[in-house]
Parts: C-alpha cells; structure tokens; sequence
C-alpha cells in the first residue's frame, strides 16, 4: 500500500517506492513445484543452553517425514505457520505507535527460496497488522507457492520494489525496520544470484534494525560462518527451534517459533523447546 500524504520519511518512502517499482523486473529463478519446506532444517539445532541436543542431517530428515508424511502437514502450512509467527515477532519488539507513520513502514527483502515464501507470509500479516510492508524480491521464484503468495500480497496493495537504493541511507530515512528472508539452512549464498547477494551487501550497511527469520542470512547454519563479518540483526526468529549458528546470535531478541511442532514430535527429538504463554505462537529466549 502506498503512502498517503507527504510527511517526512514517509513522502520519502512514496516517491523511492514509486520510483523502484516502475523500474525493469526482478529476474526470475526456476524452482522445482515440489520443495520440501523441512529440507532446510538439516543441522537443526537449539543453540541456547536451555535446549536439546544437536539434530543431526538424519534427524531434521526424519522431522520433516513425521510432519509431512505421518502429520499430513502441507508445505503452504508451514510455511503460514512461520511467517505469522515471524510477524508477531516483529509486533512484539517494535509495537505499533500512536501517532508515527514511519514507524509503521517495514522493508521485507525475500529470496527464491522457502525463507523468501516465509518472509513474503509475514509481509501479509504485517499488512493485516496495520504495520506498511514494503516487499524488495529480487529473484523470483517461479513454484506455484511462491507465485501465489506473490498474489496475495499484491492483491493487499502491498508495494514490491524493483531494486534497492545503493545509497542505505534513503533506505534508513524510508523504513522503520527491515526484515531479512533472504536465504535459509541450507541455501548457499553463491547459488541465489547476483541481485540477492547486492541486497545483503547493502543490508550490512544499514543503521536500522534488523530482524532475520530463521538464521541471519550468509551465516553457516552450524558453526556461524560468516557472523563476524555478514549480518548482523536486531532481532533473530528461530523457526522450529534454534539453529547450531544462534549461539554465535548477539542481538537484543530472540524468539523461537515453533509451537506447531507437535509435542510427541518434540519428545522423540528430545526437542526441549521452551514454553509458551496463553495463546502466544512465539517465546523469547
């Protein structure tokens, strides 16, 4: 949804929003119809010292047949599960004001693959939430499920970018926050493209906070590669339970998303998740 009215950050926010999505197309990246959303779970892990042990490739591998197969759970499922629960997170660290219309706007950046759909998932619930995403998808997947999240957020007015100001400081003047979808577990940087890796360089840049879904986007899911010199979040929304990487997470949150793991699946993973309030879908650590 574009802005109304020309105060500030968010006349600003209007005209590079107008500018960037009249712009050339974002590039368009072939994915298979059947993605496993679980398969990005190899090298689960809770990094905090309140967690369980390790999962093993093996065990993320037999996570993911127990919800898909035995469960009957979906991948569109999923994926809905994790991206409201990641917009709640973002509700519960930077509350709606009163009266500040920038600090309502959001830039989600989102990659071709299944973090890119979970960020697309939390952009709509943003919307729903009275917050005003923005939504910078650079390459575009084309699996049934990425194009009809696309629609859907399309069809809620939100506005897509066609590219992203090199110059971080508009972005630091338009946005309130950004939120990080760009990669996942399991997606090399390498393999993305060149117009995802552009946008992480400039996310290094910026001076407003950062939230990443899952693991901070360029970081090894295991051992943290990468979290010296990558990115560098606010705000880190383990999705199921915390990756090996998280212990190496120094922001101010983190929260884990994970209540739709069912609590037999937890037991016989000796996933010990911590618990949650009321009807809360996320919890801090």
């Amino acid at each position: 949804m574009h802005l109304k009215g020309c105060g500030g950050g968010g006349c600003l926010r209007a005209q590079i929003t107008s500018a960037m999505s009249s712009a050339a197309g974002p590039d368009l990246a072939e994915a298979p119809e059947e993605r496993c959303f679980l398969r990005s779970w190899a090298g689960l892990s809770c990094g905090c010292s309140s967690s369980g042990p390790t999962m093993s490739t093996a065990e993320a591998a037999a996570l993911e047949r127990e919800l898909l197969e035995d469960y009957r759970f979906g991948r569109q499922q999923l994926v809905e599960w994790c991206g409201h629960a990641s917009a709640v997170a973002v509700t519960k660290v930077f509350p709606l004001p009163a009266h500040s219309r920038k600090q309502r706007t959001v830039l989600v950046v989102c990659g071709p693959e299944q973090n890119g759909a979970v960020g697309l998932v939390c952009a709509r619930h943003l919307r729903v939430f009275e917050y005003e995403p923005t939504i910078f998808y650079p390459t575009r997947s084309l699996d049934p499920l990425h194009r009809d999240l696309t629609t859907q957020c399309e069809k809620m007015d939100i506005p897509f970018l066609s590219y992203l100001p090199t110059e971080v400081q508009l972005i630091n003047n338009a946005y309130r926050l950004v939120v990080d979808a760009v990669l996942g577990p399991g997606v090399e940087p390498g393999k993305v493209g060149g117009p995802c890796m552009r946008a992480l360089a400039t996310l290094k840049l910026l001076s407003i906070p950062l939230v990443s879904l899952d693991i901070p986007s360029g970081w090894d899911p295991e051992t943290g590669g990468d979290a010296e010199d990558g990115l560098r979040p606010d705000v880190l929304v383990s999705l199921a339970a915390p990756k090996q990487c998280a212990g190496r997470f120094s922001g101010r949150h983190h929260f884990v998303a994970g209540r739709f793991v069912p609590d037999d699946v937890r037991r016989k993973f000796a996933l010990r998740l911590p618990g949650y309030t009321g009807t809360d879908c996320i919890a801090a650590l």
